[in-house]
């Protein structure tokens, strides 16, 4: 029979390590990670981004395009770049709508984006899960996922903390779009975007 000792050395072993955005900073200040490997950290975990293929970056393109219009004066659309979502998570979504221009954030991340785009094919699963519950447990009110795998826009509104009907933090509303539908963003509540715009 095997040892209480064995057998806590093999669970330490297979324990995840969960880093701060602190110490995910001085990761890349020593040059263990540089700043344009495709690594994000999320919940303290350093995971691989999604392979930036031909139909992924023309949705990140066309995405961030189409929300720019929507959005217009007082907000900016950043791709592909940090914000801050807590201590352990400093994601970088596709797409993210934030308030103000870029000079206001000289000195630190985003914190509070209207909306956050991911454009996913194999990180799929992904998207729907670990960052889904991240943006929720943020209070990210609009979150978006371009699913290039059944080419739709799938909508998650209202953060929804656990309890009785979730494990996780999620959201309580989900809606998912064809190509025929139009969606409009909750902080720009004047305009209309057609989904088919945002699908390559």
């Amino acid at each position: 029979m095997r040892s209480m000792a064995s057998y806590e050395a093999r669970t330490r072993r297979f324990s995840l390590r969960r880093w701060t955005r602190h110490e995910y900073g001085r990761l890349i200040d020593h040059g263990f990670l540089d700043e344009d490997d495709p690594i994000e950290l999320l919940d303290g975990l350093l995971l691989v981004k999604e392979p930036q293929n031909s139909p992924h970056r023309t949705a990140v393109l066309l995405v961030a395009k189409a929300v720019e219009r929507a959005f217009g004066e007082g907000w900016f659309v950043q791709t592909q770049s940090p914000i801050i979502l807590g201590d352990r998570s400093e994601p970088e979504p596709d797409v993210c709508v934030v308030r103000g221009s870029p000079r206001d954030y000289v000195d630190a991340h985003p914190t509070r984006p209207a909306l956050v785009v991911e454009v996913a094919q194999s990180g799929l699963r992904l998207a729907r899960g670990r960052k889904a519950a991240a943006y929720a447990r943020a209070r990210i009110a609009d979150y978006w996922i371009v699913n290039l795998v059944d080419r739709v826009l799938e909508v998650h509104r209202e953060p929804a903390r656990p309890g009785p009907a979730r494990r996780h933090w999620g959201y309580a509303a989900i809606e998912t779009l064809g190509a025929d539908a139009t969606i409009t963003p909750l902080s720009a509540p004047s305009a209309g975007i057609p989904v088919a715009d945002l699908l390559p």
